[in-house]
């Protein structure tokens, strides 16, 4: 058995040891995780498991190596003034996460599509309130937009497909192997391209500089009017006040938010009162804390041997 490499919990808003010592059990031949107040010598840690860390929470650790998301996004990780700049950043891959984040955009498209707030707020009133004929799209003649086609996007594309909705996606070039069926808008300005065509339109972004507050008045002025909007990426894509405008003007109907710039979101915030949007907090899909486990174990050892783990991101675009 070789040394146990040392690890340390970063984050300051989940108790990441209640969440994931259980699962880090298994590998206690391999790795071991502490608070950072049980941290007996800060130079013997080598990597840490990271979920919005505070601005300094990397700075006691002059030999980290590693810093692990416990999913997908590393947005925090990446932009901490205090992480090392020669530490390597790892996410989580998890493909149960990719099906739970389709099921999840899939159910809020078909909420939009067929105007199911409608519904509920009738039905809260006691209210038999039919919407006319007009209001019936049939799927194939309505355009769902992915903004981010990576695993969580392309999941999104074949959920929606599978119920005859058309799928547009923005990309930065045109992939080697694209998805039958899919409509492909490459380039700098893919993302607008989209929104021009899209009836209701999914952001799975990863948040980077080029992506932050994209989701802005001049981004929902090239939406086509009525459309809806599903914002699952990155609470600091959007420009709240902007959707507020947009939503208000008619020119966007509806609206998905399950990220939000600030977390959990205050009481007195506007959204939770507004009938046109739908708020979730943020849980459209988790990872499973047995692969969370087995991923960061697996990409502490490969640093710790001098190799590049295969959850390793490219810390300068931050995915």
């Amino acid at each position: 058995m070789g040394e146990v490499i040392e690890g340390v919990y970063l984050s300051t808003t989940l108790d990441l040891e209640a969440m994931y010592a259980p699962y880090f059990a298994a590998h206690a031949d391999e790795v071991r995780l502490r608070k950072p107040e049980d941290i007996d010598d800060p130079e013997q840690v080598r990597f840490a498991l990271a979920w919005l860390p505070a601005a300094n929470a990397f700075a006691p650790y002059p030999n980290l190596r590693l810093a692990s998301s416990i999913a997908a996004g590393v947005d925090s990780i990446v932009n901490c003034p205090s992480l090392p700049k020669d530490a390597v950043v790892a996410r989580i891959r998890d493909e149960n996460q990719a099906d739970f984040m389709a099921g999840f955009a899939a159910w809020h498209v078909v909420w939009h599509h067929r105007n199911m707030g409608h519904h509920i707020r009738h039905e809260a009133r006691q209210e038999w309130s039919r919407l006319g004929i007009d209001a019936f799209i049939p799927p194939r003649e309505c355009t769902v937009g992915i903004l981010g086609f990576g695993m969580m996007g392309q999941a999104i594309a074949r959920a929606v497909m599978g119920m005859g909705f058309q799928v547009a996606a923005g990309v930065r070039s045109m992939p080697d192997h694209p998805v039958a069926g899919v409509e492909y808008h490459a380039g700098e300005h893919s993302a607008y391209d989209v929104a021009a065509v899209s009836d209701i339109l999914v952001n799975v972004l990863p948040l980077t500089r080029q992506t932050r507050g994209l989701l802005d008045a001049r981004f929902f002025a090239a939406m086509k009017k009525g459309a809806a909007l599903i914002q699952l990426g990155r609470g600091e894509h959007l420009v709240e006040r902007d959707l507020v405008a947009a939503l208000d003007a008619g020119h966007v109907r509806s609206a998905s938010l399950d990220v939000f710039e600030r977390e959990p979101l205050p009481p007195e915030h506007p959204f939770w009162r507004d009938e046109r949007v739908l708020v979730t907090p943020h849980q459209a899909c988790e990872c499973s804390p047995t692969k969370t486990a087995e991923q960061v174990s697996e990409a502490a050892l490969a640093v710790v041997r001098g190799e590049t783990p295969r959850t390793a991101v490219d810390r300068a675009s931050g995915y």
